[in-house]
């Protein structure tokens, strides 16, 4: 019986670690996808400012570049996360899909309060009346953070009823 302990305790540090690894693979996806869409749309379509706007224009594209870079970076590292855990079979895509939500939201809510208000490296955009574009942002980043926040625990309860 001590033998069928010691398995069911590796099974359930394995489960464990599987959950983690769900959420982290979404959460950094979130994080570079919201990223590459803040860039792509933002910075590039709508040209209503650079990562960082304290400089030249030169600077802003520069910087711009290495934000892009970062984006892409955290989605693939999210994806090479995700493929294992396909390769493991392990996938739990409801809380992959929380980690998402989380990733995106908090990623938007620090830019929307740390760099657009505390740093001001930069603004949505530049316009006389900001407040509608901040309240936009940071709503939407909220809203993301509370979908993911339910899609990881209903993840967590539905792990508790299968007896994970």
């Amino acid at each position: 019986m001590e033998k069928k302990s010691i398995a069911n305790d590796l099974n359930n540090v394995k489960k464990d670690d599987y959950s983690r690894r769900n959420l982290w693979s979404g959460i950094l996806f979130g994080i570079g996808l919201i990223a590459f869409i803040d860039e792509m749309v933002f910075h590039q379509l709508l040209r209503w400012h650079h990562f960082y706007d304290l400089s030249t224009t030169d600077i802003g594209l520069i910087s711009d570049g290495l934000f892009h870079a970062f984006s892409w970076f955290a989605t693939i590292g999210g994806l090479f996360l995700f493929a294992d855990l396909r390769r493991r079979h392990a996938v739990n895509i409801k809380r992959w899909w929380g980690g998402i939500f989380l990733g995106a939201g908090v990623f938007q809510l620090y830019d929307g309060i740390i760099q657009h208000k505390v740093m001001r490296i930069h603004q949505i955009r530049y316009v006389e009346n900001v407040i509608v574009y901040d309240l936009v942002w940071n709503i939407g980043a909220v809203v993301m953070i509370i979908i993911g926040i339910v899609l990881v625990k209903r993840s967590n309860q539905s792990r508790q009823v299968k007896g994970e």
